[in-house]
């Protein structure tokens, strides 16, 4: 049954070739236009190659904040005005940033497809920095930090790994930064990593859907081609020494009961095979309720609460971060110990072809949703070709995860899950201090 799932997920794959045009402006932005008639709208995005790692380490959080900054308004859209100006006119629109890009992006109704490509020139080409967007977004994201780490229930698990896992690359902050840098900066400063950054040579417009290739080329120089090149950006690199000896470290945090155990090993860039044979390792031992320590430890021993884990795929270095909350009278130990003996196991048996079929079927399946809406394939395309330097990887990439074998995944798992490459942390409730 699971050859013919996937001999099937196979063919629905194949069809799914996703056909793209690309080029260049003279001023160095990269364009890429993929036509799907289907329905009808269309999706206009730009992707930033700027990330919280690209921060001074004295002035961490800008990245993010720019995601907020640029909606604050432009030379010819009023302060407030943005978000109006999309939904009367039946569109939607959204940015998200991480430690390698920014990305923004807008759907709208395809006769709408000019005003979207007026309103990203407007971000790049006409930002309005003030103190007053600059105040007003540096409370919305005190308000977000607060929410979505400081008061949430193990909202800092990512963020204490990080900083304990990386000692020299700029991985070792957060993507929010430090809410004191963001307080200590001066407009100036705001003003400089926009010049830097937000340049059309460091950047990638995507227009998917409904659209005239013809008007549509024409647009994107109308508004795109006069925005001056920037300086071209030259991107630091920074080497980790391989951990060797199992790193310790403690966070108490005051929102929890229950301790959580993470165990995090630190994986090489997205755009290596290994990462890709390591996110077959990762679904295997811990995706979903039919992973191995998932039926091991929660199902049949019932020794833990709950157990899972975070690939973070990044463009230098990746982390493999399983986690877990003892049951009752369990300890982090006794989960460390059941999490262990199955590592060893992969490590030293080749998976069943019964198993392995499985994990190809998921990935033939996440493959297929993943370009199954237009606003889906805009943002692969746009980070294939920022951040793994090879666009086509949309349509090749279900090819690399089907030429890993399970011999490969044997080895890969020796090489990189070892006790002594990891981080282990206790994450624990704080402990009550006594009141005066």
């Amino acid at each position: 049954m699971a050859i013919s799932t996937a001999l099937l997920l196979g063919g629905v794959a194949t069809a799914q070739k996703i056909a793209f045009e690309e080029y260049n402006l003279d001023n160095g932005m990269h364009v890429i236009l993929h036509h799907d008639p289907t329905a009808p709208v269309v999706i206009t995005s730009v992707m930033y190659h700027v990330g919280s790692k690209d921060e001074n380490p004295e002035k961490t959080g800008f990245a993010h904040f720019f995601e907020h900054l640029l909606f604050e308004g432009t030379a010819n859209i009023k302060r407030g005005e943005w978000f109006k100006i999309v939904t009367s006119n039946g569109g939607t629109n959204n940015a998200n940033t991480s430690d390698d890009r920014t990305y923004y992006y807008e759907v709208f109704p395809s006769n709408n497809l000019e005003l979207a490509l007026w309103m990203e020139s407007e971000r790049l080409m006409h930002p309005v920095i003030n103190q007053i967007g600059v105040d007003t977004q540096n409370g919305v994201i005190k308000e977000e930090k607060s929410s979505r780490y400081d008061n949430r229930p193990y909202g800092k698990i990512i963020n204490v790994v990080k900083e304990n896992m990386f000692t020299n690359h700029p991985y070792k902050w957060s993507t929010i930064g430090s809410m004191e840098h963001l307080d200590t900066a001066t407009l100036e400063d705001f003003k400089a990593f926009n010049k830097k950054f937000y340049i059309p040579n460091n950047a990638v417009l995507v227009v998917a859907g409904d659209f005239e290739k013809t008007v549509t080329k024409a647009w994107i120089e109308k508004y795109f081609g006069p925005i001056q090149k920037g300086e071209k950006i030259k991107k630091q690199t920074f080497i980790e020494e391989p951990i060797t000896q199992t790193l310790k470290a403690t966070y108490h945090d005051p929102n929890i009961q229950i301790p959580m155990l993470v165990a995090s090993y630190r994986t090489p860039s997205m755009k290596t095979r290994d990462a890709r044979v390591l996110d077959f390792i990762s679904s295997y031992l811990s995706d979903g309720k039919s992973s191995k320590l998932y039926k091991k430890v929660v199902d049949e021993k019932k020794i833990a609460l709950q157990i899972g884990a975070v690939g973070f795929s990044q463009e230098d270095y990746g982390m493999y971060i399983l986690y877990g909350l003892p049951m009752g009278t369990h300890t982090s130990e006794d989960l460390l110990k059941e999490i262990d003996e199955e590592i060893i196991k992969i490590q030293t048996d080749l998976i069943s072809e019964n198993d392995y079929q499985k994990l190809l079927n998921k990935f033939e399946t996440q493959y297929v949703n993943n370009n199954s809406s237009v606003e889906g394939i805009a943002e692969n395309l746009a980070k294939y070709y920022l951040l793994y330097g090879d666009i086509n990887l949309i349509n090749t990439e279900i090819d690399l995860y089907h030429s890993i074998t399970r011999e490969e995944i044997r080895e890969v798992a020796k090489k990189y899950l070892n006790p002594n490459q990891r981080l282990l942390l206790d994450y624990v409730p704080a402990i009550a201090t006594a009141q005066n």
